[in-house]
C-alpha cells in the first residue's frame, strides 16, 4: 500500500531540521500519546488488580452463597447443610456464627472485634487462613477456649500466641445484683495475615460450639456459608437452595457487596474516560503539527505534483508522517505501561524506601500491597483506540495536502 519512496519522504519531513518548531510539536505529541497509553494501562491494571484482590479476600473468608434463617438464625443447621451438600456445583458447606464483641487484655488494652464461630475442619479448609498463619498453629484450634485472630488485631492488643484475651458480649446477664456484662477468657493459639486490613485488624475465629455457648445460640447458627465451583455464577445454586426450603433467605457475595463494587466500577469507567482525554489531546497535537508541516511544505508538494506525483501519493506521505508519531508513541506507551504495571509493587517499595513516605496505607486502601492485573483484552483495546485516534487525526491534514493546487502555489512563489 505504501512504497519505499513515500516512506522515505515522510521520514525526511519528520526529522528535517529547518522545521524545528514542527519537530518539537511532533515530539510532544509522541510523548503525550506514550504517557496517555501508559497511564491508561497502569490505572486500568491497578483497578482490575484491586477488584480481583478484594474479591479473593472476601471469598476467601466468607461464602460464595450465604443462607440465613428468616428469624435471624438457622435451626437444624446440620440437616440444612447436608441438603445443600447434595446440590450440584456445591464444593463445601460450613455453618458459622457471627457476633460483635469487645476484646480486652489483662494489660487493659481493648478494641472491638468480630468473632466468627466455625468448626476446626472448616477453618483449616480456608486456604486464605491456613496459608496466612503468622504465628502458632491451627492444630491447636478446638475445645472451648481457643481463638485464632488477625495479626494486626493481636498486635493492637499486645498479644502473643499463648496469651489470654477476654471477649465481652454486648448482651448482659441478669443477676440478683443487677445486669452484668457477659464475658469469657480465651487462649490465643494462632494469628493470621490475609493481606486485607479489615480482616486482619478485627476478625477472630472461635470453635463453633464455643461460639454457640458464648453467644447463647444453643443448637442454632447465624448463617451457612456455601462454597460453589464458580463464584462468578452462583445463581443456579441460589435458586436450588431457595426452592428446597421456605425458612431461609439466600443471597450471594455480590448482593452483600453491591454498593462497594458498583462504586469501584463507576470509578473505573470515569478514570478510563478522563485518561482517554490525554490521548485525545495528544492526537489533536498531531493534527496541529501536521497542518503546520503541510503549510511549510506547500512548495515541495507543488514540485512533487508537477513531477507526476498523484494526490493519493501526497496524501499517503503526510498520513505516514502523522501516523508514525502515533504508532511510535503507542508502542512506547504500551511497553512502559505493561512494564510498570507488572512491577508496580516493587516500584512502590523502592519509592517508599527511597523517600521514607508511606504511599499505600492499608488502613485506607483495605489491602496491604498494591495489586495490578494486566488484562490482555483491555490492553489491546487501549492500543487500538490510541492507534485509531492517531490515524484519524492525520486524515484531515493529509487530505489538505493532497488538495494543494500546484499551479496556485508556484504562481504565488
Amino acid at each position: 500500500m505504501f512504497n519505499a519512496l513515500e516512506w522515505g519522504i515522510a521520514a525526511r519531513y519528520l526529522r528535517a531540521r529547518r522545521e524545528g518548531f514542527i519537530s518539537v510539536i511532533a515530539w510532544l505529541s509522541l510523548i503525550g500519546i506514550a504517557l496517555g497509553v501508559a497511564t491508561l494501562i497502569i490505572v486500568m491494571s491497578v483497578m482490575n488488580g484491586f477488584r480481583a484482590e478484594l474479591v479473593d479476600r472476601i471469598l476467601g473468608i466468607g461464602g460464595h452463597v450465604v443462607v440465613r434463617g428468616i428469624s435471624g438464625t438457622v435451626s437444624n443447621f446440620d440437616l440444612e447443610a447436608d441438603r445443600i451438600r447434595g446440590l450440584p456445583d456445591v464444593v463445601r458447606v460450613q455453618p458459622i456464627i457471627e457476633g460483635q464483641v469487645m476484646a480486652m487484655t489483662n494489660a487493659g488494652q481493648a478494641t472491638g472485634a468480630l468473632i466468627r464461630g466455625v468448626r476446626a475442619d472448616d477453618l483449616r479448609a480456608m486456604p486464605l487462613i491456613s496459608g496466612g498463619i503468622r504465628s502458632g498453629s491451627l492444630a491447636n484450634f478446638g475445645g472451648t477456649d481457643a481463638v485464632v485472630m488477625g495479626d494486626r488485631l493481636a498486635g493492637n492488643l499486645g498479644l502473643r500466641v499463648g496469651d489470654s484475651v477476654t471477649f465481652v458480649a454486648p448482651e448482659t446477664t441478669p443477676t440478683p445484683f443487677g445486669s452484668v456484662p457477659r464475658m469469657k477468657a480465651y487462649r490465643l493459639v494462632a494469628t493470621f495475615d490475609v493481606g486485607m486490613y479489615e480482616y486482619d485488624s478485627a476478625l477472630a475465629f472461635l470453635p463453633l460450639e464455643a461460639a454457640q455457648v458464648f453467644l447463647r445460640l444453643q443448637d442454632r447458627v447465624t448463617a451457612i456459608d456455601v462454597i460453589v465451583t464458580d463464584p462468578e455464577q452462583p445463581d443456579a445454586v441460589k435458586r436450588a437452595i431457595a426452592l428446597g426450603s421456605t425458612q431461609v433467605r439466600v443471597f450471594d457475595w455480590r448482593d452483600a457487596n453491591t454498593q462497594f463494587f458498583n462504586a469501584l466500577e463507576v470509578e473505573r469507567n470515569v478514570m478510563f474516560l478522563i485518561l482517554t482525554l490525554i490521548i485525545l489531546v495528544a492526537a489533536l497535537n498531531v493534527i496541529s503539527g501536521l497542518i503546520m508541516l503541510v503549510k511549510e511544505k506547500r512548495g515541495a508538494i507543488a514540485i512533487m505534483r508537477t513531477m507526476g506525483a498523484s494526490r493519493g501519493m501526497v496524501m499517503r506521505v503526510f498520513f505516514l508522517a502523522g501516523a508514525s508519531v502515533g504508532v511510535i508513541g503507542t508502542l512506547a506507551g504500551f511497553i512502559l505501561g505493561v512494564a510498570f504495571a507488572v512491577n508496580i509493587e516493587t516500584i512502590r517499595q523502592w519509592i517508599e524506601g527511597l523517600t521514607g513516605a508511606h504511599l499505600f496505607a492499608a488502613e485506607i486502601y483495605f489491602l496491604s500491597t498494591l495489586p495490578a492485573k494486566v488484562d490482555a483484552n483491555e490492553v489491546t483495546g487501549v492500543v487500538l483506540m490510541a492507534l485509531g485516534l492517531s490515524f484519524f487525526a492525520t486524515l484531515y491534514p493529509a487530505w489538505r495536502a493532497a488538495r494543494t493546487d500546484p499551479v496556485e502555489v508556484l504562481r504565488s512563489e
